[in-house]
């Protein structure tokens, strides 16, 4: 029989091998990658990430903020720190949306893809207080369409999320273009471009 350190050595380097191959693959191709997919990568059966993790829920939040967290709460602090409220939902909007086009994982963040986590869902809340605030935030400042709201924001988030995942991906160079018309788009009169 195995003696009990040697189990536990082996059950941590088991661990440490989902933990990798699932980072990998989620920030690859989503959360929604199959478990046996990450099972192979990381050298072990299905059965062991059941085991060591209690499914593709607990497996996710083992990794989530490799994932997706730290890379979300790095643009919502950075976009703290831009004083004028123009320029910071501008910042904002274009960093998310290149979030969403280089990490398929924040999608299925954004898309609420499993409610049952509860990391999952305080990210979520996170966002939504985030533009809460600066929508508010520029529309006083009339860097907004007086209109646009806060839920206006989510939307155009939430449907590019959506188009990402079940779409056709764009070449990147579109993708930024179409950043710019939609920024175009939202702003007030006080931040509407030179045209001349």
């Amino acid at each position: 029989m195995p003696s009990e350190p040697r189990l536990r050595a082996d059950a941590r380097r088991n661990s440490e091998q989902i933990r990798a191959a699932a980072i990998g693959a989620f920030q690859g191709r989503g959360l929604t990658v199959p478990l046996e997919e990450v099972a192979e990568a990381a050298g072990v059966s299905k059965a062991t990430i059941f085991n060591r993790f209690g499914g593709r829920i607990g497996l996710i939040e083992a990794v989530i903020e490799e994932v997706v967290a730290a890379q979300l709460f790095a643009v919502i602090d950075r976009t703290r720190t831009i004083d004028d409220a123009g320029d910071r939902i501008a910042h904002y909007f274009t960093a998310i949306r290149d979030l969403q086009y280089r990490q398929p994982a924040v999608n299925d963040v954004l898309l609420q893809a499993y409610p049952h986590s509860q990391q999952l869902m305080e990210i979520c809340r996170a966002g939504s207080e985030v533009n809460d605030e600066l929508v508010a935030a520029a529309r006083e400042s009339g860097a907004l369409r007086p209109e646009f709201t806060a839920s206006d924001l989510h939307a155009l988030v939430v449907d590019n999320a959506l188009a990402l995942k079940h779409g056709e991906r764009p070449p990147r160079d579109d993708y930024d273009r179409r950043t710019t018309y939609l920024l175009d788009g939202i702003r007030g009169n006080q931040s509407a471009p030179d045209r001349r």
